[in-house]
């Protein structure tokens, strides 16, 4: 397989044992597929639009040390190393250079917030002036549950994770502005289409008794439960494919809570693979990438990556290769789309956006198909929301809680009955009431972001919640009726520029599974939804102006600093300097095996080497040593062992197939802090050894 050569020319880490599984053949690259298309033509001209596009990609890899994890919720879930480096990858698309934008990112994090939103936008506004605005940049998130969080104004989020976090606050958003950077200098004529495949075995429906509510016409519509679309925006200069959007419905959740290295997931592995190994691509090289692929969420709601229905048990009981095997079957949905069936997109660009108080939607009948008004509710989370998606091994054991108890929950009731509301019990519905939050001021966002972009014949609605499959499907289809056009031609994206938690339909909700404990506006959220969709698309097709509303206040900052991983001053290890091996590697490996190098180290968080590494590891090339892998490859990983002001980096990596035979090494570069506070560079090399 293809590997990224560089001149080493720079100068210049997790609990004691590794507390992993071994990454098996996952630390590999896939054998099983073949050399991408990318030197090939990927459609031909007349099958496409052209447009002015730009493409960009930036490192926004936060905390690797002590830093909780956004997702699972997990307390006891704190970052401890790397494997994989979380990048955002931009594109922006304008009729002109000088008309009107749209930008399309998607972050390799777990969730966005109004938060981030907001400084992003502010930043981008600093150094473009008014090109970019909040009418005219989405933001999406992978939802990997395995990225340093605290990044969220509202303290509910936080806490789960100890605090907000600035500097991974920071990096989130330098990394966004960085890919759009990028894709602004980037922009030039470029040809898009789009595609439409289907996946079926990367995704199970996790709440089958709720879906099973739906009418039997969206079942039939979605005979697995899934909704299988691996639908692709293509874009290619000279009938070569320089970018790929692809958007499909499955959680990226195969690695579990017991991870504790930061990953970008299954959808990460994806666009690493097609990016790096397939394609050839070093991320260090500097410059705009030959080719930029990312792969975002639509509305994956009810949907896990868990094939067994069991927490990191997908074909494999090992998380680490189904990570691998998921991210590589979403590669090759959108892989075997290149150049076949393409449709054009047509020309044009338009865009809608409205913020919505969505605790006081009045939903009109023809939304709500009761044939009466109803009313969303101020936010509040159920039992069934405190039993956590057991499936995808969210919830703790030592509640009483479980999914649909809907009726059998005595301890909820019991507290519900004292505490809460009877206008906010009534409100919810079948939900037993257990965190009213939305009576908390500021503990959840009330008013959100929605979006209706237009490219060319294409449309896409994206929204800050988590959709199920048959919620996306009515989303769709209230769009397709308003606009006059297929279903297939509008997505259906969430987690996208905030988050409101899960949207079910009423009936889901009824059956008072985790999603629809976690529908937080209550039994009537989707028709409202619906119906803000309606509008939007309205708007748009008549042409008329759309008043947007405003957004709550910026919450940034607001929420305490976690405590954790915040390095003041680091020393080494007694009788040792910086940089010194503590541990060197053997003398020689055979392929497949793991090499281990321990080095004296510092405390990562001082210094996350954005557009950099932690390690490299380096072939003899004659008298020179040429980079072959870094910390942003899937075969290696750093863990950082602290205690106190101590902290050892773990390096390891699994030497992939294909390896040529020759000497190697490994190093470790960061940055210390001094006790003046003033960072210190830090290198250190392994002894050589042998891979044969």
């Amino acid at each position: 397989m293809p590997m990224s050569h560089h001149v080493t020319d720079r100068h210049g880490a997790g609990h004691r044992g590794i507390r992993r599984r071994t990454v098996l053949g996952g630390a590999a690259a896939l054998g099983s597929v073949v050399a991408l298309h990318s030197v090939l033509p990927a459609v031909a001209p007349a099958q496409a639009t052209r447009m002015y596009v730009g493409r960009g990609i930036g490192d926004m890899t936060g905390e690797s040390l002590g830093a909780g994890m956004n997702g699972y919720a997990d307390t006891e879930q704190h970052s401890v190393g790397l494997h994989l480096r979380q990048r955002a990858r931009a594109f922006v698309f304008a009729d002109s250079p000088s008309s009107p934008r749209f930008v399309h990112l998607t972050a390799e994090i777990g969730l966005i917030f109004q938060s981030i939103q907001q400084e992003v936008l502010r930043r981008l506004s600093a150094e473009f002036g008014d090109t970019y605005h909040e009418g005219n940049v989405v933001i999406t998130a992978t939802h990997t549950h395995a990225a340093p969080g605290g990044t969220s104004g509202h303290p509910m989020v936080d806490l789960s994770m100890l605090g907000f976090r600035p500097v991974t606050f920071d990096a989130n958003c330098a990394g966004i502005v960085d890919a759009v950077r990028m894709a602004h200098h980037d922009l030039a004529p470029s040809s898009v289409g789009v595609t439409t495949g289907h996946l079926y075995d990367a995704g199970v429906n996790r709440s089958r008794g709720s879906f099973d509510r739906d009418t039997a016409d969206e079942r039939a519509h979605f005979p697995t439960g899934i909704d299988p679309r691996s639908q692709s925006l293509q874009i290619t200069r000279g009938e070569r494919l320089v970018g790929v959007i692809n958007w499909f419905a499955s959680h990226a959740t195969s690695m579990t809570a017991a991870n504790a290295l930061s990953s970008s997931d299954n959808k990460g592995y994806a666009a690493w693979y097609w990016e790096r190994e397939a394609a050839g691509q070093d991320y260090l090289a500097g410059g705009t990438p030959a080719l930029v692929t990312a792969f975002a969420q639509t509305n994956p709601g009810d949907v896990s990556p868990n094939l067994d229905l069991e927490p990191g048990r997908g074909p494999t009981p090992d998380e680490w290769l189904n990570t691998r095997i998921n991210g590589e079957r979403q590669f090759a949905a959108a892989r075997d789309q290149v150049g076949r069936n393409v449709r054009p997109l047509g020309g044009g660009i338009d865009v809608r956006h409205r913020w919505v108080d969505m605790s006081a939607v009045d939903v009109r009948p023809e939304f709500t198909g009761d044939g009466r008004t109803h009313r969303t509710a101020v936010a509040a989370l159920g039992a069934a929301f405190a039993a956590g998606s057991q499936e995808d091994g969210g919830g703790a054991e030592e509640l009483p809680f479980n999914e649909g108890d809907r009726g059998g929950n005595p301890e909820a009731r019991a507290i519900s009955e004292v505490v809460i509301p009877a206008w906010l019990r009534e409100a919810h519905g079948a939900k037993d009431v257990l965190l009213p939050v939305g009576l908390v001021p500021h503990a959840i966002q009330r008013v959100y972001p929605f979006h209706l972009v237009r490219l060319g014949g294409h449309y896409l609605f994206s929204l800050g919640f988590e959709p199920t499959v048959v919620a996306g499907l009515r989303l769709r289809r209230t769009l397709a009726a308003e606009l006059a056009v297929p279903e297939d031609h509008i997505t259906v994206q969430g987690y996208s520029n905030a988050y409101g938690h899960y949207v079910t339909t009423p009936e889901e909700y009824s059956a008072q599974n985790y999603e629809g404990g976690a529908t937080a506006f209550g039994p009537w959220t989707l028709p409202a939804i619906q119906q803000v969709a309606a509008d939007l698309a309205r708007s748009m097709r008549s042409g008329s102006p759309l008043d947007p509303g405003a957004s709550e206040r910026d919450l940034t900052g607001q929420i305490p600093v976690s405590p954790l991983g915040n390095p003041l001053v680091d020393t080494p290890a007694p009788l040792r300097n910086f940089g010194d091996v503590l541990d060197p590697p053997l003398p020689g490996y055979r392929v497949g095996q793991r090499v281990v190098v321990r080095f004296c180290g510092t405390n990562p968080n001082s210094d996350l080497r954005r557009g950099d590494t932690y390690l490299a590891v380096d072939r003899r090339d004659g008298g020179r040593w040429i980079r072959v892998h870094d910390d942003g490859d899937w075969s290696t990983m750093i863990v950082f062992e602290s205690l106190l002001t101590v902290t050892n980096a773990l390096i390891t990596w699994d030497i992939p197939p294909g390896t040529p035979a020759g000497e190697y090494r490994v190093v470790y570069t960061a940055s210390g802090r001094g006790i003046d506070g003033r960072l210190f560079p830090v290198r250190g090399e392994s002894p050589a050894f042998d891979v044969r």
